[in-house]
């Protein structure tokens, strides 16, 4: 590895000079070592390997006792021209990096066909003349190893200082993020089921392959490639289900996994934080509006003074948001800051409550779009002595935006629906369901509309007579249809309140 590339890849972190200093010994930077003497043979175009040991042997066959990546170093005592040729390649098998021999003990140059052989397979040779001893090899290895491994755990050590400063400091868990993607020289995503936070922004455009991904982990460590790179997915020790997405464009060495893990620590310990006090948070929110529901102004405007300043002036425009409670935190988070304005949980739903007349209604919706699908509900003006009158108004106005699938409804609007106004249109739809069911089954097998003929009956006060040439058919058609619908519902059509009751159902 160049000293070019380790600027590149940790452009600021502030002991890049240690790692530009040790880093892994290649066979090219021994090769350099003047005073050991080496003559590359072969394998120029391979010398940037890393060595990760030496080990010196005569076995023709050390496979067994290889791990991958060392630097042979032999003397050639049992190999000759013939048996050379099977012996490099016994040697690429087993991945070695590459192959020292020594010179004038058992052969005075290395063996034409090792040569030849290891040049066809890619093998890197370096001939080691006799003055210089392989243990000389093994001790400039050897140091190089040591200063990488302490190399690594003062990069180890002072990511997780920047971490930990960062995490404790104003950064919180998005500075730790933002921290650890330069650290990595990558990318980072966290998110749960309804949200993701990234280092940088761009990481945004992963979310979607890297949530695909997820389904597949349930906890621990998950890795795979995405357009080339290296992603780890790492669950963290939180309540709610968070991962850790880490995006590098090759894999993670040994300190980049322990800056992983050290992120990982914090960033559960720092969410888990995050989470109580933001549940007391809106806990004392919820507090505040159940003050002003029970008529206990001066407490409530107390708290509201001495936590996030005066709240607005008396009459309110009342904004009622109805979705997810993750959506409802989100929203809160856009708006928390805005001491024009106060915000609190109201049953399932988000209260807005600012100044009537002013544009309270705008940065709710304004809010409301980061997080969509939200309905909203509008009351204004609201006295403080109706705040609960208000809340209710504008959540059942809400409930009504969310059934006819519009952005936003005022309680104006939601009002002038009449009787049905004043029942919540989930209920609403929910009873009219289980009311008309045994009608709509009917209908299904193609015997008859009796729910077109009971609304049409009803509309026209059960007159016979006009109802029927409404819809067409003979009045005694109509007759056995009311009949069998009295059947299938089990009531009697002749009673007022019964027929109010479907009235209300069939509206609904």
């Amino acid at each position: 590895m160049s000293c070019d590339r380790a600027a590149v890849s940790w452009p600021d972190w502030p002991i890049q000079s240690v790692e530009l200093a040790v880093m892994a010994l290649t066979l090219r930077g021994l090769a350099a070592d003047r005073p050991l003497g080496l003559r590359v043979l072969t394998g120029d175009d391979l010398l940037d390997r890393p060595i990760g040991w030496v080990h010196p042997t005569e076995l023709t066959d050390p496979q067994a006792f290889l791990e991958g990546g060392e630097l042979l170093l032999t003397t050639g005592l049992a190999l000759d021209e013939e048996t050379s040729r099977g012996y490099v390649r016994r040697l690429v098998d087993a991945g070695v990096a590459g192959l020292g021999f020594g010179v004038g003990l058992s052969h005075d140059e290395v063996p034409r066909a090792l040569v030849e052989t290891a040049a066809e397979v890619g093998l890197p040779v370096l001939e080691v003349p006799r003055e210089t001893p392989f243990i000389a090899i093994t001790r400039a290895v050897s140091r190089a190893v040591a200063a990488d491994e302490y190399a690594t755990t003062v990069r180890i050590g002072k990511a997780q200082q920047e971490l930990t400063r960062t995490a404790v400091g104003k950064g919180g868990p998005a500075g730790v993020l933002r921290k650890l993607a330069k650290l990595i020289d990558g990318w980072v995503l966290l998110f749960d089921h309804a949200s993701a936070e990234a280092a940088p922004a761009s990481a945004h455009a992963h979310a979607g392959s890297v949530r695909e991904e997820a389904k597949h982990l349930r906890s621990g460590t998950r890795a795979f490639a995405l357009d080339g790179e290296e992603v780890v997915l790492q669950t963290l020790h939180t309540r709610a289900r968070r991962i850790l997405a880490v995006g590098t464009p090759e894999p993670l060495d040994t300190a980049g996994r322990h800056v992983v893990n050290a992120a990982v620590s914090l960033l559960s310990l720092a969410l888990e934080q995050d989470l109580t006090l933001t549940h007391a948070w809106w806990d004392l929110r919820k507090g505040a509006a159940d003050l002003l529901a029970a008529g206990q102004y001066e407490l409530a405007f107390g708290l509201i003074t001495t936590v996030w300043g005066d709240p607005p002036e008396p009459p309110w425009a009342m904004v009622a948001l109805v979705g997810a409670p993750a959506q409802r935190h989100r929203v809160g988070d856009a708006l928390d800051g805005d001491s024009s304005l106060f915000f609190a949980e109201w049953g399932s739903a988000m209260l807005v409550v600012g100044r009537s007349g002013g544009d309270v209604l705008d940065r709710a919706l304004a809010a409301a779009a980061t997080v969509p699908p939200m309905y909203a509900g509008l009351a204004d003006p609201v006295r403080l002595e109706d705040f609960e009158v208000g809340a209710e108004q504008a959540d059942l106005a809400a409930r009504a935006a969310e059934a006819d699938g519009k952005p936003l409804v005022t309680f104006a609007e939601h009002s002038a629906r009449g009787l049905l106004s004043l029942i919540d249109p989930v209920v609403a739809r929910i009873y009219a369901e289980n009311v008309l069911a045994p009608l709509r089954a009917h209908d299904e097998t193609g015997r008859g509309d009796l729910v077109g003929s009971l609304r049409c009956w009803l509309e026209h006060h059960g007159h016979w007579d006009i109802a029927a040439a409404r819809l067409g058919v003979h009045r005694h058609t109509l007759r056995n249809r009311i009949r069998k619908a009295e059947e299938l519902l089990g009531r009697d059509l002749d009673s007022p309140g019964v027929r109010a009751e479907l009235w209300v159902a069939l509206q609904a």
